[in-house]
């Protein structure tokens, strides 16, 4: 056999098995608004064949496992994953292929998610994991009524529906201002997410309607970075309701409202 062609053959020999071996490690970009509590981490990678993406904390391991080496797209938490969270909650969002959480954080502190792409070529996969904020492994909120002449609250002129006070989550009145953004911008990315697909989506900008009489909505923007070096501002409004943190509705605008190169 001649020498160039045995050369060529431990080359790619090498290269196979380092492209299997391949770890990438990366740091959150932390957006914000989360706690111990709740929050929200979302991942995108890009897989051909096999990869194992490992989570904790604010640090993230993408793994090659089979085939051409994967690479991150983007990792965003609004806090640090916690080892012990309450209602850990995983959700596959974009991708042809599988993604299976194979580890949860309840033993160790270390999420693993394994997507396997089979179809040939790569393929982008996103996916989300959610902790706090009900579900089966936290009481829902509104389980625990109490009379609000409450011994440790005995003046009457107190408000306890008045929504970012500690009496008011104490007793599970609903959701504070700083969670009904949360489970606002989650909607709105899920809808963004299917409708643009592999568009980079960031929030530009989420508040409490001011406006008289829409106190129960959340109003903002978002910028959609569109791979021909230009992004589309677009607005959103979501109706919630603050006894049980339910998004009645999320309107994302069909036009954007301005668009500039980035």
């Amino acid at each position: 056999m001649p020498n160039r062609l045995i050369l060529s053959l431990i080359s790619c020999a090498a290269f196979a098995g380092a492209a299997q071996g391949q770890t990438l490690q990366r740091q959150a970009v932390i957006t914000g608004g989360g706690s111990s509590d709740f929050g929200r981490c979302t991942i995108e990678v890009v897989v051909d064949n096999t990869a194992q993406v490992e989570l904790r904390g604010t640090t993230a391991t993408l793994r090659t496992l089979a085939g051409t080496p994967a690479h991150w797209r983007r990792f965003e938490c609004t806090g640090a994953v916690p080892v012990n969270p309450v209602n850990f909650r995983f959700e596959g969002v974009d991708g042809r292929g599988r993604q299976d959480l194979v580890r949860d954080p309840y033993n160790g502190g270390t999420v693993v998610v394994r997507i396997e792409d089979e179809d040939g070529g790569a393929e982008a996969y996103t996916f989300d994991v959610y902790w706090g904020a009900g579900g089966s492994r936290n009481p829902p909120l509104g389980s625990y009524r109490p009379d609000y002449q409450d011994r440790n609250y005995p003046d009457s002129r107190y408000r306890p529906d008045y929504r970012d006070t500690e009496y008011y989550r104490r007793y599970g009145r609903g959701f504070r201002t700083d969670e009904a953004i949360r489970v606002c911008q989650d909607a709105i990315h899920q809808q963004a997410s299917r409708r643009f697909r592999r568009a980079d989506i960031r929030f530009h900008r989420t508040a409490i309607d001011d406006n008289p009489g829409r106190r129960d909505w959340v109003v903002g923007s978002i910028d959609v970075y569109r791979p021909a070096g230009f992004t589309d501002r677009f607005q959103f409004a979501c109706s919630v309701n603050f006894d049980n943190g339910r998004v009645l509705s999320a309107q994302l605008d069909q036009r954007p409202i301005s668009r500039f190169r980035y």
